[in-house]
This record gives C-alpha cells, structure tokens and sequence, in this order.
C-alpha cells in the first residue's frame, strides 16, 4: 500500500483491514487499541521527519523530543514494564528469576568488568536505572487465558488423511503471539500426543517448511534453533548472527544465551569463540557480554561528545582504523545514545556516521556496525533495508528472507512501519517485491505474515 507524503508513522495504527496488535515486548487485552507507545520518553524521536531542518552544531544538544507525523507522546515513562495481558499480571520484578532477567544495574557510566574502551564517568546521577523489560516471548513463562484447542484441531484436521490444506495452517499459524504459539504447542501435543513441529515437517517442505516451523517454535527457540545452524556446518553465517544478536536488549540476549545454554549443553560464547577469530569473534562477544546501557539510562551531552570524539579519532582522524573502539562504543550504548552519537557526528563533522562506517569498514564488520547504528537511529529502515538485501542480486537469499520475515511479523506495529519505510525507501511495496521473488505457498505465508493475501 502506498502512502502520501512518505511512508506512515511509527506506531500508527495499520491500515483498515489489519487487526492492530501490542508492539513486540508489550503486552494489552485482546480488543483494546494499542496505546500510545511511540516515541519514547528521552532524546530524539527514532525516526524524525524526512527533510526537517536541522539546528546548526551547538545551538542546542539535541533536537527536541517531539511526536514524528502528529502522534502524541506516550502517557507512561519510557522504559516502564508493560502492563499485563490476558488478566495476568506485568512482567516480574527484577529480583524474579527467569528468562532474560537482568542483575542488578551499575551505574551509568561505570566501566563493567573487563570492558573494553571503558567509557569515563561524567557525574551519571545514583538512581536506580529501569532495565528494559524483554521482549514478549523472552520473559519469564507466562499463564494466559486463551484457548487453543479449537486451533489445534483445525491444524490436525489440515494435517490428517490424504492431503494437506496448506491454506488452513497458514490461516491458523500466522496470526498467534508468541504467548499463544506456546499454548498452541502444548495443547496440540496433550490432545493429540504428537508433536505439531514434526508433523508439520512430515507434511510440506522447503521454504514453506522453514517459515512455519519458524512461527511454530516462537521467536526465542528459532533464534537459539538459527544461532547453532549458523555456528556449525562448513562456514559461519555472520548475516545470521547479526540478525540474531545485534541491537538486542540485554534482557532478550540474556535470555538467548540461557535457552541456547539449556538446548544444546554448551554456551553460546564457546561456539561463537570456536567458530569465529580476530576482530569479528571479540565483537560478537562484546555483544554477547548483554551490558548495553539500558534504554531509561540518562542520555549525558559530556559523553555523547567523548563518543563522537572516540569515533572520529578511530576512523577518519587517523591513518587505519581502530575497529574495536567502535565495536565496543556500538554495542555498549542504548538506542537512545546511538541516536545522540548520530545526531552529533552529523553536526560536528557535516557528514553522516553511517557514510563514516561505509567507507572506513569492509565486509562483515561494514555490515554489523551498520545495524547496529541503524538500530539506534531508524529501526524500522534497517529493516527495511535487510529484506531488500535478501531479494537483490541474482537469486533470492530464502533463508535470509523467510526469518527476517517471521522476525518482523511478531511485532504488528512495527512490521507496518517496514513496510511504510521499504514504500518510502524504495518506492514500491514490500508485499509486492516479495510476490515477485517467490511463488506458491511460500509467496502465500510470507505474504500472509505480512498482513495481507
């Protein structure tokens, strides 16, 4: 769907005909509008209109906080756990055990054990700093109140006799929460005694296969499930470590680690260290040390100025480049920090950091260091960006297509602002490009996923 004027705003509703949904990690009653969640509360909006003005270096800090295309700021501080879904109450308190809880937080600014490129303190005020809750599906388990049985029924009978109707598993898969993929699991395997991943797999194949298993298993099992594939075998498959691992929360990545760790009877940090070396293998294990500044950590115009500072001195105000000084500044830095080290590079030097990165990285770290800015500056263009990236060239990259896809589909609000950025980006629509590149049931459930038939 073209939109007028740019693609829509992010966390505005979808168009008529989608059912809008809680964004990914937030949790609300079936039936009620999503609230207000966009911008968060803090330093710049994510994505700032297209084409506005920009106040000359030093006039101010930063630009003020203001809600992109007209929305109207959230009525809860940034950062707050999300309310309860289904009568349940919100996620636990941090001294809850589980899936991506997160220690105690350091104070901000505090170089964490053996850090790299250890940033200095700059008077970070002694309040406890709100860690970001993890992502819906990521969190301790959780009791709904919904049932699947009418669900798994519907699967089974697809499934059963002569035949598949492979309309019937998309129409029943694509829609469910990772909270109700879970239940959806469970109820098929009490009620029928079978697992539904494996008979799923008996009957279709290729990548229609991968792309339902893929919803079937819920986002934290098919990211541990992408992570082994992609650190065993002939060659290591970077493009999905990246999607797997950079720009996470630290309590999603916390989380990651512990159900790769309970899955395959190793850490994650030992494949990664077995399987990758030099410059490439010590940034992913910064990434995976998960002490990213948290999203409510103050934003401190002092540092931001050190960063930008660290930056330009390790790349283009020096003969070489420092590549572990912006791996380690990259990945220990909240989105809303990244944003403020964008922001300011581009005031100070009058050239934009993702060109920086460009012209002074290559191959898998150009790559990483993107993301990673871009997770910080335009979510929803990084992504954008990533799906083209899978169908551009000769062949499409299905693997690559299929799970940034699902990835993106878990997130209602946010998968529409994709699809709005890859509009405004490229100028044409996503479901379109997708149809162009694949066929069958495929085409059928990456469309599906994106909203649409």
């Amino acid at each position: 769907m073209a939109y007028q004027g740019g693609y829509p705003p992010y966390g505005a509703p979808p168009p008529q005909g989608h059912s809008p949904q809680p964004p990914y990690g937030q949790q609300q009653p079936y039936g009620q509008p999503p609230p207000n969640q966009y911008p968060p509360q803090g330093y710049p909006p994510q994505q700032p209109a297209y084409g506005a003005p920009q106040a000359p270096y030093g006039q101010q800090p930063y630009p003020p906080q203001q809600p992109p295309y007209g929305q109207p700021p959230q009525q809860q501080p940034y950062g707050a756990p999300p309310a309860g879904q289904y009568g349940q109450p919100a996620y636990p308190l941090p001294q809850q055990q589980g899936y991506g809880q997160p220690p105690a937080q350091q104070q901000y600014g505090s170089p964490p054990p053996q850090q790299y490129g250890a940033p200095q303190q700059y008077g970070a005020p002694q309040a406890y700093v709100q860690p970001t809750p993890p992502s819906l599906g990521y969190g301790p388990p959780q009791q709904i109140a919904w049932n699947a049985e009418p669900d798994a029924e519907a699967l089974r009978k697809a499934m059963k006799g002569f035949g598949t109707d492979e309309k019937a598993l998309i129409r029943v898969l694509v829609d469910k929460d990772p909270l109700q993929v879970n239940v959806l699991r469970d109820t098929y395997q009490h009620k029928f005694h079978r697992s539904l991943i494996s008979d799923v797999q008996s009957e279709v194949s290729g990548w229609f296969e991968e792309g339902l298993c893929a919803i079937i298993r819920g986002p934290l099992a098919t990211d541990v499930h992408l992570l082994k594939g992609a650190t065993h075998g002939p060659g290591t498959k970077e493009k999905v470590l990246n999607d797997v691992l950079l720009g996470r929360s630290n309590a999603d990545l916390r989380a990651i680690k512990e159900a790769y760790q309970k899955t395959y009877r190793t850490s994650l940090e030992a494949d990664i260290k077995a399987d990758l070396s030099m410059k490439t293998e010590r940034h992913f294990l910064m990434v995976l040390a998960a002490n990213r500044n948290e999203e409510s950590a103050p934003v401190i115009p002092q540092q931001v100025d050190q960063d930008v500072m660290e930056i330009y001195k390790a790349t283009e105000g020096q003969v070489g480049t420092d590549e572990l000084l912006v791996c380690s500044i990259l990945s220990q830095r909240s989105d809303a920090q990244i944003r403020a080290i964008a922001y300011t590079y581009k005031q100070k030097f009058t050239r934009d950091l993702e060109t920086v990165i460009k012209k002074e990285f290559h191959g898998h770290m150009e790559a990483a260091l993107l993301q990673q800015l871009r997770t910080g500056t335009d979510k929803a263009m990084r992504d954008a960006i990533l799906l083209e990236e899978a169908m551009a060239g000769a062949g499409t990259h299905d693997a690559l297509l299929t799970n940034r896809v699902i990835r993106i589909h878990w997130d209602k609000n946010h998968m529409n602002s994709v699809k709005g950025a890859y509009q405004h980006h490229y100028h044409k629509s996503l479901v379109h490009r997708i149809k162009g590149e694949t066929s069958g049931d495929y085409e059928r459930l990456l469309v599906a996923a994106l909203g649409e038939q």
